[in-house]
């Protein structure tokens, strides 16, 4: 199993930055993808960004591309989101997934994903 925990949220003006971390532990060895994901409220979830762990390689959703960076510290079990030029839009919890089945291929559907975090808000104030 893998256990994760996101932090780095918080309150932040529109044009701002914040940079969100996820740490995870227990079954942390293998080629498997770490996303990040946000639900604003009265909508679903959605996919934010990836990161192959051992391989860096990264994918990320339109709506981000540009001003976000996902990012991985092998040594320390963690993966972080460094978001840049904030619009209120950006206002979401915002949860770290594992995708232990990677092959090669990111996922952007929650399904795919087995583990998750219990989501760090992120605020952003126009």
């Amino acid at each position: 199993q893998v256990q994760l925990a996101e932090s780095g949220g918080g309150l932040v003006q529109a044009g701002g930055s914040l940079r969100l971390s996820c740490a995870a532990s227990g079954r942390t060895s293998g080629n498997y993808a770490m996303g990040w994901f946000r639900q604003a409220p009265g909508k679903e979830r959605e996919f934010v960004a990836a990161i192959n762990w051992s391989g860096g390689s990264t994918y990320y959703a339109d709506s981000v591309k540009g001003r976000s960076t996902i990012s991985r510290d092998n040594a320390k079990n963690t993966i972080y989101l460094q978001m840049n030029s904030l619009k209120p839009d950006d206002t979401a919890v915002y949860y770290c997934a594992a995708d232990l089945a990677y092959s090669g291929t990111f996922y952007t559907s929650t399904y795919r994903y087995h583990y998750w975090g219990q989501g760090t808000q992120v605020t952003v104030s126009s």
